[in-house]
């Protein structure tokens, strides 16, 4: 081997030692996959509701209903915010009236009875049909009151019976019912009987009235009038001087009786806020009486006080004095 060749083998040795001996390279590290992101899931949309009347109108069995509502006037009322809760009548229902009568609700001189009816299915607030198994009554819009029962499983509102409910809208819920009910009909302000039958039905003329049927007065006074009586009571009639007043209904006295009764009769209607206005009365007989104000009490002739007023009598009014008024002679 020559010199040369020594040389780079030595040169080769060295090499392979020290590529021994270096550290060996470190591995870069394999990045890992970013995961994958889930969406997010979306929400349902809340169902949009119709308002009470939208509803109505978009269901086939509302529509007398519809047309009541309009003819009332009320719709504005029952698309507003509220919320309400409806008994709604079907049409079957509305049919099932007696005949003529929903034509006559729907005619515009009875509105306001139309406006009563439909607002007795009118409750404020949302109830749900679990709250309203849990009444015995609820008051309407129209101010009355109306039934709730269960019997044997079926709701009744009065006498109609809830046949669909929760039908949701926005701005209350409609339970369905299978007749219309009606509101209750308000008792009538008991009409005043007539003059005579009043002082008849109190007993605190009955010498009054003693006095009158003597006096063949009863069928005046009962007439349509109207008359203003100043009505004495029995103790008016005491105090006159002992045996006047038996005097005066014997038969023979009949005139003078009667022209002692026509001096406490006005024609017309006077009621207490007139009398005070004016200074004097002409009564029936012809004759007038004076009228005078004293620390706020009325007295007729100057001395006999008005006790009681506005007696209101069918055909005309009574005023109670607590003495007789005798004419001049």
């Amino acid at each position: 081997m020559n010199r040369l060749t020594t040389v780079v083998s030595l040169l080769l040795v060295a090499v392979f030692a020290l590529a021994a001996c270096a550290p060996a390279p470190t591995a870069e590290p394999t990045p890992m996959p970013e995961p994958t992101a889930i969406p997010e899931p979306t929400p349902e949309p809340a169902p949009e509701f119709l308002d009470i009347v939208d509803t109505a109108v978009a269901d086939g069995r509302f529509t007398t209903l519809v047309a009541a509502v309009q003819a009332a006037e009320l719709v504005d009322t029952l698309k507003s915010e509220g919320p309400f809760t409806v008994f709604a009548p079907t049409d079957d229902a509305f049919a099932a009236l007696p005949e003529g009568t929903l034509e006559s609700l729907l005619l515009p001189e009875n509105k306001q009875t139309l406006i009563d009816i439909l607002l007795y299915h009118v409750v404020a607030g949302k109830v749900m049909a679990a709250d309203v198994v849990g009444l015995e009554s609820a008051t309407t819009a129209l101010g009355a009151d109306v039934s709730i029962k269960v019997d044997m499983g079926n709701v009744y509102i009065n006498d109609a019976q809830v046949i669909i409910t929760d039908i949701e809208t926005s701005n209350g819920v409609i339970h369905v019912i299978d007749a219309v009910i009606l509101p209750p009909a308000e008792e009538a302000a008991e009409a005043p009987g007539t003059i005579v039958e009043i002082a008849v039905a109190d007993e605190r003329f009955s010498t009054l009235v003693a006095a009158v049927l003597a006096a063949d007065l009863a069928e005046t006074l009962s007439g349509e009038g109207p008359f203003t009586v100043f009505a004495p009571t029995n103790d008016a009639f005491a105090a006159l001087p002992a045996g006047t007043l038996d005097s005066l209904l014997l038969p023979e006295n009949k005139q003078a009786l009667t022209d002692i009764l026509l001096y406490h009769v006005v024609s017309g209607k006077v009621m207490a806020a007139d009398v005070v206005g004016l200074a004097s009365a002409t009564t029936v007989l012809g004759q007038d009486f004076t009228i005078t104000i004293r620390d706020g009490k009325v007295f007729l002739n100057d001395t006999i006080e008005v006790i009681i007023t506005d007696i209101e009598a069918s055909n005309g009014v009574i005023h109670v004095i607590d003495a007789v008024l005798l004419p001049a002679k």
